[in-house]
């Protein structure tokens, strides 16, 4: 066999190591975890300026996929956002649950930060829901928007750790209020924690 012959052989041999080994990495959370936490703002795609979008079960909203329910998507200038243009409202029509999948470190520790506010539009007061490492409720989370408008949405910062189990984890959050009228999440960053927190 020749040297070229010899040297495409091995590397056909690796590609298909690597694949064989991005397989059970993608089969752990039925989807192919990003290389990074990614747009924790909702700025991607755009919905129309001063309205929103609905999206429900099934359909993403750039790497975030929605899993249950329905959320809307709100467009800039619609009401006040924490960071960026856009913000999202985690009831659509009803209750919804979204989810982002993304590579991690096994045993490493990593630090979760949320700007919550509630859609000031209708009751009850309190917009309640929770946050999901992997299936497991990490952080319940309750917003009252009692004196609360679109105009001043009043964010407050919400924040958790979690040690990665896994080379790939699932953020989750979910509703947990029934109604068009729930928790809005923005400004979502996931950052690997150098002995910095705790949980």
């Amino acid at each position: 066999m020749s040297v070229s012959r010899l040297r495409i052989t091995a590397v056909a041999l690796l590609v298909a190591g690597a694949t064989v080994l991005a397989t059970p990495a993608q089969a752990a959370g039925g989807h192919r975890a990003a290389s990074r936490f990614d747009d924790g703002s909702f700025e991607s795609p755009k919905a129309p300026a001063n309205n929103f979008t609905e999206f429900a079960a099934g359909q993403s909203i750039g790497p975030w996929r929605i899993t249950a329910g329905s959320v809307d998507l709100i467009g800039a200038g619609f009401w006040q956002a924490a960071e960026g243009d856009q913000s999202l409202d985690l009831n659509g029509a009803g209750a919804g649950t979204i989810a982002q999948t993304f590579a991690t470190t096994p045993g490493a520790t990593y630090s979760v930060t949320y700007a919550l506010a509630g859609n000031p539009a209708g009751g009850p007061a309190l917009r309640t829901g929770r946050a999901e490492i992997d299936g497991q409720d990490f952080q319940d989370f309750t917003f009252d928007i009692t004196g609360k408008t679109r105009a001043d949405m009043g964010y407050v910062g919400r924040q958790f750790s979690f040690v990665a189990r896994n080379s790939s984890t699932t953020l989750t959050f979910a509703s947990t209020v029934a109604g068009p009228y729930g928790p809005v999440l923005d400004d979502i960053q996931v950052k690997e924690c150098k002995a910095c927190c705790g949980n």
